[in-house]
């Protein structure tokens, strides 16, 4: 039995428990999560789907993150700020999201606030809520991993202070994990301390 530490996967490499726990979750965390995003598109892209999480598994998410993407036209943040009472409308009533209504018109007032920002605003902000890599031991099992620390709570207090919503401490945590500004892929894990996608391991002559 697990004793909250990695596990071995498919291919026999360890991995974070969540990461095996299905198909989605397994490509999501070898090739996703903990992996630093750059770009305000992106960024609110992530931001968004966090928020949208916030009371539900995030598998939940992961499984219409597509139908999120063609609901919200890619995330582009010049466009969404655009949407109409149409659109806010058509979100409404599109079963390839979840269709909660504070948290869709959050989305469009904060992609509407973003949309007067500078290029390259909202990347700069999050990232310099990074905090020092070797500023904590890496987590030996899930037990250790945070739901919330300091540079989050401060995080979310500058971006709510801005005039952005549904951003709490622990929703900016997440956002930090999955965007990688910390790394909080457990000691051991396969994934750990590599910007690139885990790979087959490499064949030994």
């Amino acid at each position: 039995m697990s004793d909250g530490g990695p596990v071995p996967g498919p291919d026999g490499r360890p991995r974070c428990p969540w990461g095996l726990s299905t198909d989605d979750y397994l490509a999501y965390h070898d090739t996703e999560w903990g992996r630093p995003v750059h770009g305000d598109d992106a960024l609110f892209e992530r931001l968004c789907l966090e928020a949208f999480q916030s009371g539900l598994s995030w598998i939940t998410i992961l499984r219409r993150r597509e139908g999120f993407r063609r609901a919200f036209d890619g995330f582009r943040i010049a466009s969404v700020a655009g949407f109409t009472d149409d659109d806010r409308e058509r979100l409404l009533a599109d079963e390839g999201i979840i269709r909660n209504r504070a948290k869709i018109d959050a989305t469009l007032a904060n992609a509407r606030l973003l949309a007067e920002w500078s290029p390259g605003e909202l990347d700069t902000l999050i990232w310099s809520y990074a905090p020092d890599a070797t500023g904590r031991p890496a987590p030996r099992t899930i037990a250790d991993v945070p739901a919330v620390t300091d540079e989050s709570a401060a995080l979310a207090k500058d971006l709510k202070k801005k005039g952005l919503r549904f951003i709490g401490p622990t929703t900016a945590y997440a956002l930090m994990q999955a965007c990688g500004l910390v790394d909080d892929h457990l000691d051991g894990c396969a994934a750990r301390g590599r910007p690139e996608p885990v790979g087959p391991e490499p064949r030994r002559s």
